[in-house]
């Protein structure tokens, strides 16, 4: 294998686990949007579902993502991603939205030596805000806005230090059981320096994402995210594919709950990257 200097082989190693397993949304989409203040204990399982599954549904919630990457760095260890990420919708009008998205990582990092290692520790913080109609046109709703990289790493093992910020965009179509669309953002550094030492960054995201319902919050879905650091050497693409299922349950017949779990392989990774990932998922909906 070719050799690389050891602050790119860990830029490598840990940008490539890392965009495996966040995304600016993990993305879930809705077909009818409920107004903020509106009671999600009241709503069906499968309504609330589809509402999840569209990333500018109005809908409080407040997911914990776990994404657990196996096959990461020269030795082949697994590698845990905890994404704390809430979702705020404001309500501007009787016509509009800003849907806010919010993820922090918690990483684990299995051992990289012999380069330097951070067992565990936060990555940075991706901050989204979209714009959106709130009511959706011949079931098409879109959304865009702003996205920002906050320097929340602990170490620059697991981060920039750098703030960032870029253009994020979403379309979803609901028709029934079936919700589907897709997420693109680009988030650029401001600021840096570039090249293998360096702590800038150019990084793209695109989640395409369908899922079926079943009824009762029963559901399958598919929603591999797909990244490209266009500053590594080397392969610059993590491309996945899988899919998954889920359900919407209420504890005490009240709280509603997602759960969901899914598998993801990686037919295109960078050096040292993931060769596939288990993604499940706990939402608390308010």
């Amino acid at each position: 294998m070719r050799q690389i200097a050891k602050p790119a082989l860990l830029a490598t190693i840990l940008t490539a686990a890392v965009s495996a397993g966040l995304s600016p949304v993990r993305a879930e989409p809705a077909a009818v949007a409920a107004a903020p203040g509106d009671d999600a204990g009241g709503a069906s399982a499968s309504d609330l579902a589809k509402k999840l599954q569209n990333p500018v549904g109005d809908l409080y919630s407040f997911p914990f993502q776990s994404n657990t990457n196996f096959g990461v760095g020269p030795h082949k260890g697994a590698q845990e991603i905890l994404n704390i990420q809430p979702v705020i919708p404001i309500h501007v009008n009787d016509d509009w939205n800003v849907i806010t998205r919010t993820i922090l990582p918690v990483v684990w990092s299995p051992d990289l030596s012999p380069l330097p290692t951070t067992p565990v520790g936060t990555g940075a913080t991706t901050f989204t805000a979209f714009l959106s109609p709130r009511n959706p046109t011949n079931g098409w709703l879109w959304g865009l806005g702003p996205v920002a990289q906050i320097p929340t790493a602990s170490s620059a093992n697991l981060g920039s230090s750098v703030w960032g910020g870029g253009a994020s965009g979403v379309i979803v179509y609901s028709n029934g059981p079936w919700v589907a669309g897709v997420l693109v953002n680009n988030v650029w550094s401001l600021g840096g320096t570039f090249g293998r030492f360096g702590n800038g960054y150019n990084n793209f995201l695109t989640q395409p994402f369908v899922n079926y319902n079943f009824g009762q919050g029963w559901y399958v879905m598919s929603s591999p995210i797909l990244t490209a650091n266009w500053d590594t050497p080397g392969t610059k693409w993590t491309v996945p594919i899988g899919g998954g299922a889920g359900r919407v349950i209420k504890l005490f017949d009240k709280l509603p709950v997602n759960l969901s779990l899914g598998a993801y392989y990686n037919l295109v990774k960078p050096d040292f990257g993931p060769d596939w990932q288990l993604r499940t998922q706990v939402t608390f909906i308010f």
